[in-house]
């Protein structure tokens, strides 16, 4: 029996999300860089439009998925102790924290 239990899950979720983001990060760059430096009244009706919004924030959502198993991940080899919980609680919290503000952004900018 291992150790850490789930190390398979979370070494195939981080594969899994990094090629998503491998195909994603592009559609990103392409759909985000015409609107780079725009006004509100532009950056509003192209993320009014669905590909935009949808490629924005589903990139976005899996980016912080990405990075909250990453920082999991470093809170689990470097953190002792009763801290390590509050820690991993803390960053879980930031990274759905974010999503929800990232998809509340997207909603808002859409409507």
């Amino acid at each position: 029996m291992s150790a850490g239990k789930s190390g398979t899950r979370h070494f195939l979720g981080m594969t899994i999300s990094s090629l998503v983001l491998l195909i994603l990060m592009p559609l990103f760059v392409a759909t985000i860089g015409p609107v780079i430096g725009e006004n509100y009244e532009v950056v509003r009706s192209c993320f009014s439009r669905p590909f935009p919004a949808m490629i924005a924030s589903v990139t976005l959502v899996v980016v912080l998925i990405h990075f909250k198993s990453g920082v999991i991940t470093l809170i689990e080899d470097y953190v002792d102790g009763s801290s390590r919980n509050l820690w991993m609680f803390f960053a879980s919290f930031i990274s759905y924290l974010s999503i929800g503000l990232v998809l509340f952004s997207f909603a808002r900018l859409a409507l």
